[in-house]
């Protein structure tokens, strides 16, 4: 090793061996080696005679920079020297080696070696072909005869070439794109054909030495046939030898995927549907498919599906374009042809979908659901559709199924469980996408398909669980959109089905996932139970026994629980002579929901709150005579309302503003088990019809309102007691007004913006129920709810920018808003004088101030349409009449001088302002109608102040501020619409900068 090649190695260390100075050195030297005129003679002897790899690398890198930057610089003999030597390089590079196992690639050499050689042959094509170096391909195709080494620099010739002139994997200049044009108008001309002949030969001469090789020419030649001639390629010579590798089991499997990857490359080739279906005939690949419907190797079986299918879908893709072009004499004979060639290409891509690896393209969905779309246009899915149809879903049922190997950890639901579900929900998207569309075209040949399968899995008690739980999935899929009358007697084969499903004794029905679809699908087909009331009780037991809420899996009995609610919810007067046994059943399970002892999973206990609210439903009703009703509810609320009672009594609890975990717990299911009981009882009868009811649920009120002073720093049980009230005031009406006051202080002190936030939802329920007979109690609340919402929000306006959307500012941000919808609540509900007493009036003008800011800035432009409608209300409140005096002093000056200004003129004028948005549109007109109101209550006036003070501001001309005027004054809403757009479109280019500037 010399002075320069140790030099080399050095710079291309990256082991950290050489010494930091001597790297640098070195690597300083080799550039400077490089600026020398002559060092593409030095790199060329270098490589030829250099028995290194980096060196050899080196070399050609640098070699590739002066053909980049040089080349064209240099006199005819040096670049003729370069251009010999670099072929030199191709025609012997090591061609004393060898590979010793011919069915492997060439791996003697660095593969970055020779790439970076065939990469400089292709720049000089690039430069030279065909003006200076016309024979370039025909001296490469010569020196095929030296061997396996030589036609593989050939191949990786062409492969770079490949990329360079038809790639669209990255953007070309437009001289880039034109030198790819003239090298193929060139190829074309000139050598195209002599390079296939070239693919024919060495395909034919290695397939059986150096199978490897002919897979590594046929890889190569399917990315140049999107751009040569088709002929070259599908014709009696070359069609029969990829179908002879095709099919023949004997040849090595990577060399069969590369024949089945040209075959696909052949079929996929631009063209006219008549030229395309000529084509696809000629290639015969009917005798392809009848021969090669058996086991095969899986990426080759993945090649085979991708095949086929594309050959399918270009044949379907030719039919949309014989139906687009209309009627012709051709039409019927290629109709016909179409379906001639669907039919024999179809049941490859069916048993390679099947039996195939689970891994399939989004292009053979595709395809298939193209199909299954085709068939829409037909009156009748009949014969061979029919047959196919039944395949499809075949092939659906066959990929949707778990894998069996991985039942005991989807039933444990352990981490490889909960994973593998994940990925078979996501991988069953597509298929289930699938399964909608055919029974949307063909839902007799789908629920036949349904029925069947059903009966094949549910007549066996052996069936595995992965049977039995994909054909509920498809039962309960069809359901999704089933009409009332398929479930009524005398329905036909769904009314079959359900009924079979719901009388059988499921096998696997122990299993997690087959006992959750099971339970899915009965709630889903409810309404046939309905039809059907014997099998009440049959569903009743699958419900309230070890099937459902006694389910010893946790994941099964919480969703039952909510499972149950909601056939419930259907058949309730249905359920009345079964509701002793229910409650009987049901006993320990709500004694477990608010179990100190309960150990379900986090969020698998609300759901087994619902069965609370089942219960609600059922005892609920007014058909229950009131004795009962209320010695039911005494049973289920005073044990609740006693353990709530001895938790807060508790030392555990007293002196612990927050409370233990298990506490609170306790606390939160007890809390979610009234609030859901209380669900089934409506204001109606609780507080009018059967007030015994309404006394029980007030008097749980009374005790959980506790709550929050007893553990007043815990926010989730805060957040809990708000729901609760939300309940409350659907169940007691009213009759919650006593409780507010107490609870409402409570509620406010140290409220953080996201308790805030829940307690003006609650108190926007309130008044949109309850209207102006709550305004007695927000006179008293209303002053510390909005100055607790200014302490909150910043002063100045929120930042902007990246990294400013923080938690804490969204919270507030949201806070904002409800508070301006809390606004917007008490003036359309005529509570807008809560805002004039005496405890509110310093609070006013910051109130007016805000509002006004946020109608004419706010980022949101909803904010800002609910800001304007707020305002319109206070105007109409407290403005008066022209000749009545206003009830806040002052306001219809600031109404003229502030808000007329400001946002019915000025914001709408500003550039920002779009009108093509609907959101800023609608906007517009609720600013529009603002200026109605405002003339009705401030008369001439406001139309002075105009036409004086804010049109001139804007530099309106005198004769368009009349016509504004006059429409203010004159027009309905919706002709001031149409003048106002015209107004602005008029008024804006005599602007200049931002309104907001003034």
């Amino acid at each position: 090793m010399d002075d320069f090649e140790r030099a080399i190695f050095f710079s291309f260390d990256q082991s950290g061996a050489v010494d930091t100075q001597l790297k640098a050195q070195a690597m300083a030297y080799c550039e400077q080696a490089k600026q020398s005129p002559k060092i593409w003679h030095a790199c060329l002897d270098k490589f030829r005679v250099s028995q290194y790899a980096e060196v050899q690398f080196w070399c050609l890198q640098t070699l590739e920079e002066v053909l980049q930057q040089r080349y064209r610089l240099l006199d005819g003999q040096e670049r003729l020297f370069i251009r010999s030597s670099l072929m030199a390089a191709f025609c012997n590079f090591n061609l004393d080696d060898s590979s010793a196992d011919p069915a492997i690639p060439i791996v003697s050499r660095p593969v970055f070696v020779k790439n970076k050689l065939a990469q400089l042959i292709v720049i000089l094509i690039f430069i030279e072909y065909p003006i200076d170096w016309p024979s370039a391909f025909l001296d490469m195709i010569g020196s095929l005869s030296k061997g396996p080494v030589v036609v593989d620099m050939f191949i990786r010739v062409l492969n770079s070439l490949g990329e360079e002139v038809n790639s669209l994997d990255f953007p070309r200049t437009p001289e880039e794109c034109a030198a790819a044009t003239r090298i193929k108008d060139a190829m074309r001309q000139q050598c195209i054909s002599q390079i296939v002949g070239a693919w024919y030969s060495l395909i034919v001469m290695y397939k059986g030495e150096s199978p490897f090789l002919s897979a590594a020419v046929l890889e190569t030649m399917q990315k140049y046939v999107a751009w040569i001639d088709i002929g070259l390629v599908a014709n009696d010579t070359f069609v029969p030898l990829l179908f002879e590798l095709l099919v023949s089991s004997h040849e090595y499997p990577k060399l069969r995927g590369a024949a089945a990857e040209c075959l696909l490359a052949i079929v996929s080739k631009r063209m006219d549907a008549p030229s395309k279906l000529a084509l696809l005939q000629q290639l015969q690949t009917g005798q392809a498919c009848s021969r090669i419907m058996e086991a095969q190797e899986p990426d080759f079986a993945l090649k085979l599906t991708a095949l086929f299918t594309g050959i399918a879908t270009e044949v379907l893709e030719c039919s949309k374009k014989i139906d687009l072009n209309g009627a012709s004499a051709q039409s019927p004979a290629l109709a016909e042809l179409v379906t001639v060639m669907l039919d024999e290409v179809l049941p490859p891509v069916f048993y390679f979908m099947q039996n195939g690896d689970e891994d399939m393209s989004t292009t053979t969905f595709q395809f298939l659901s193209n199909y299954v779309g085709r068939m829409k246009r037909s009156t009748a899915v009949t014969g061979k559709q029919a047959d196919h149809i039944a395949q499809i879903l075949a092939v659906v049922f066959t990929r949707m199924r778990y894998d069996g190997a991985s039942k005991e950890s989807l039933d444990k639901l352990d981490k490889e469980g909960m994973e593998e579900e994940e990925r078979m929900a996501d991988y069953r998207k597509d298929l289930l996408s699938l399964f909608r569309s055919i029974n949307r075209v063909a839902p007799e040949l789908t629920r036949s398909f349904i029925e069947t399968t059903l009966t094949k899995v549910l007549g066996k008690v052996d069936s595995p669980f992965e049977d039995v739980e994909a054909a509920i999935v498809l039962l309960h899929v069809m359901g999704e959109g089933i009409t009332e009358d398929a479930l009524k007697p005398g329905g036909g084969v769904v009314e079959k089905m359900v009924g079979a499903l719901l009388s059988t004794n499921l096998p696997c029905h122990s299993h997690r996932l087959v006992a959750l679809i099971y339970l899915e699908t009965v709630t889903r087909y409810v309404q046939f139970v309905q039809h059907h009331l014997d099998y009440i009780p049959q569903v009743l037991a699958v419900f309230l026994d070890v099937r459902g809420m006694h389910n010893p899996n946790p994941h099964v009995s919480s969703r039952a629980s909510y499972l149950f609610m909601k056939f419930v919810k259907v058949l309730r007067i249905q359920l009345v002579p079964y509701l002793e046994n229910i409650l009987q059943s049901l006993e320990d399970i709500l004694s477990a929901v608010t179990s100190s002892k309960t150990t379900v999973a986090k969020g698998d206990l609300d759901d087994r709150s619902y069965a609370f609210e089942a219960i609600g439903l059922l005892i609920g009703m007014e058909e229950l005579p009131v004795d009962k009703q209320a010695t039911f509810v005494s049973a289920l609320l005073m044990p609740l309302c006693a353990q709530v009672e001895a938790i807060l009594a508790s030392d555990e609890v007293k002196g612990d503003p927050i409370g233990s975990v298990s506490t609170v717990g306790v606390l939160q299911q007890i809390i979610l088990a009234i609030s859901y009981l209380s669900k089934g009882f409506g204001d109606h009868l609780a507080s009018n019809n059967r007030p015994v009811i309404g006394n029980m649920f007030k008097q749980s009120l009374d005790i959980i309102l506790q709550v929050v002073p007893s553990v007043p720093k815990n926010k989730v049980l805060r957040s809990k007691v708000i729901s609760f009230l939300h309940q409350m005031v659907e169940t007691l009406g009213s009759a919650v007004f006593p409780a507010l006051p107490t609870i409402i202080q409570q509620l406010l002190a140290d409220s953080e913006p996201k308790d805030l936030l829940e307690f003006i939802q609650l108190v926007n329920q309130l008044i949109n129920k309850f209207k102006s007979s709550l305004r007695d109690i927000l006179q008293d609340i209303f002053p510390a709810i909005v100055g607790r919402v200014f302490a909150l929000l910043p002063q100045n306006v929120f930042p902007e920018g990246p990294g400013s959307q923080t938690e804490e500012v969204r919270e507030l941000l949201e806070l904002q808003r409800h508070y301006y919808l809390l606004l917007h609540a008490l003036t359309s509900n005529d509570l807008s004088s809560v805002m004039l007493t005496a405890q509110s009036s310093h609070l006013l003008k910051d109130i007016v101030g805000l509002l006004l800011d946020a109608s004419c800035k706010h980022k949101d432009v909803l904010i800002r349409k609910i800001c304007v409608q707020v305002f319109s209300k206070m105007i109409a409140d407290w403005c008066g009449s022209r000749m009545e005096e206003e009830k806040v002093p002052g306001f219809r000056q600031f109404v003229m001088e502030r808000f007329a200004a400001d946002c019915c003129v000025y914001m709408v004028l500003d550039s920002s302002f779009n009108l093509r948005d609907a959101n800023t549109f609608s906007l517009f007109c609720e600013i529009v109608a603002a200026n109605k109101l405002i003339y009705e209550k401030c008369g001439n006036d406001f139309l002075i102040h105009l036409a004086t003070q804010v049109l001139p501001a804007v530099h309106c001309p005198p004769n368009l501020a009349e016509q504004y005027c006059l429409h203010i004054q004159r027009s309905d809403v919706k002709e001031l619409k149409v003048f106002y757009k015209t107004f602005i479109e008029k008024l804006r280019p005599e602007q200049n900068g931002n309104i907001w500037q003034r």
